[in-house]
């Protein structure tokens, strides 16, 4: 057996890199980690994970086809754990940047059931915030 120990990183290609970071950097709070403009890679730090955004016009982008789209996608959606979680600062937080989020339901994830909700950020990606678990 492989001991995997969670998400080190995941990566998403982008067409808008500003409209991006604004979402992921600003109104998620994710710091830059490091920037690699030469090639097209901005890492992001997401609690004990990584987000790398990769520009589809920089090298590294170029390498990977066609700009993700409506008609496509290669990911449904990726989760990332709040603690703690309150639903009226997370909503708070995303209207100041112009997003808005789904209904808060109780989801199954790795840590077990609790409160999540969805988001949507500007490329069309489906992101949901997670809280703990009930106790």
């Amino acid at each position: 057996m492989i001991p995997i120990g969670g998400i080190d990183h995941l990566v998403l290609r982008v067409i808008d890199l500003k409209a991006m970071l604004r979402f992921y950097g600003e109104a998620l709070g994710c710091q830059i980690e490091r920037r690699q403009d030469e090639i097209g890679l901005v890492q992001l730090r997401a609690g004990s994970s990584l987000i790398d955004l990769v520009p589809v016009d920089g090298k590294l982008g170029r390498a990977g086809g066609a700009a993700p789209g409506t008609e496509g996608r290669n990911m449904d959606h990726f989760c990332l754990a709040v603690q703690p979680f309150d639903e009226a600062a997370i909503r708070r937080q995303l209207a100041r940047y112009g997003f808005a989020a789904g209904p808060v339901e109780q989801r199954f994830g790795a840590n077990g059931t609790g409160p999540s909700i969805y988001v949507t950020d500007p490329e069309g990606n489906v992101v949901e915030l997670k809280g703990p678990p009930n106790a």
